[in-house]
């Protein structure tokens, strides 16, 4: 199978869309997300996307092949929130390895589907390591500014188990992404560190953040050339942003990226600002033809979309970048 680098080299490559946004399709019920296994768990599970790897996983299966389908180079495994920490709001910390492990084997299993039929286009697996819902370097208490709801060691410890069960279950890539606390991010790259040392292993890095606001900061006050800075002393495959802007807002931020970095350069921007009802209106079309703009200019490497996308997203993205080079690096 060809090295990603080298493909990074050739052509723009293509990352998939929101799985939350697929799995809404569905509209599972408390009764779906338990399944027949957890059908006596004491605390409610509806909207635990990551477990629907075990009580779904026909749903998680066949959605990977739609973003194949439609074009895409690398999908994310259903592990958004796939750490101890954030698994604690459901009480099921201890199925966080087998959480990752099943995630990671489903995407691989679509992924190796891909590749067979079209070898000339290998298909990759990228681990996606959230952000967590706590932050290690703000207080969740307006009062006590210095309290912090966690430690860079807690993070550390929980990364390190989701990456061993992603890189278990088969991921090519790791994915650290929607990056709001810069601090959180580099205790998942020190996690990652360790592992690769334990193992003695190699494995490409994906660094994604996210611009929270109209500031061009993320959430811990960052801007983009500050954030890159602060996580370069990793050996990294690429750097971007996803989440939180539009394709349009994020073109900014891109610029500095692209121009700072040594590193390929990703973007997976929503489909446009949510409406009053949250919900994401930017059409297939509208977004291709600004994420058009990225690629006329040379700012990436890697592209693909966020909350609000869908395989017709990625489709019309995959069907604009095809025709232009990849951003060097």
């Amino acid at each position: 199978m060809k090295d990603i680098k080298e493909i990074l080299k050739e052509r723009i490559l293509i990352l998939d869309g929101a799985m939350g946004t697929m799995l809404q399709r569905y509209k599972f019920t408390e009764e779906d997300f338990r399944g027949e296994r957890f059908k006596d768990w004491e605390h409610p599970l509806q909207g635990n996307n990551d477990l629907l790897s075990l009580t779904q996983p026909e749903a998680i299966a066949e959605v990977h092949r739609k973003y194949f389908a439609a074009g895409a180079d690398i999908v994310e495994t259903n592990t958004f929130s796939g750490t101890t920490i954030a698994m604690a709001d459901y009480y099921m910390e201890d199925l966080v390895y087998e959480l990752n492990y099943e995630s990671a084997r489903i995407a691989k299993m679509v992924a190796d589907e891909f590749t067979k039929k079209e070898p000339n286009k290998p298909r990759f697996v990228a681990g996606s390591i959230g952000p967590t819902n706590k932050t290690a370097s703000m207080s969740p208490d307006v009062n006590d500014p210095g309290f912090r709801a966690i430690s860079f060691d807690e993070l550390r410890i929980a990364y390190k188990q989701q990456v061993e069960a992603l890189l278990d279950g088969g991921s090519d890539i790791l994915l650290v992404e929607t990056i709001f606390d810069t601090l959180n991010a580099k205790a998942a790259l020190f996690a990652i560190e360790e592992v690769k040392e334990e193992r003695n292993i190699d494995v490409p890095i994906m660094v994604s953040g996210t611009i929270t606001d109209a500031s061009g900061r993320t959430l811990s006050g960052q801007t983009a050339e500050a954030f890159l800075i602060s996580i370069s002393h990793i050996p990294i495959l690429s750097v971007g942003f996803n989440c939180a802007l539009g394709a349009n807002q994020l073109v900014p931020h891109l610029e500095v990226l692209s121009t700072k970095s040594e590193h390929a350069v990703s973007a997976h921007p929503n489909a446009g600002l949510p409406n009053a009802f949250g919900e994401y209106d930017e059409t297939p079309d509208q977004m291709a033809e600004q994420i058009k703009e990225y690629a006329e200019k040379g700012l990436v490497n890697i592209v693909g979309g966020c909350c609000g996308t869908t395989p017709e997203h990625i489709s019309a993205i995959a069907e604009v970048v095809e025709n232009f080079a990849p951003r060097q690096f």
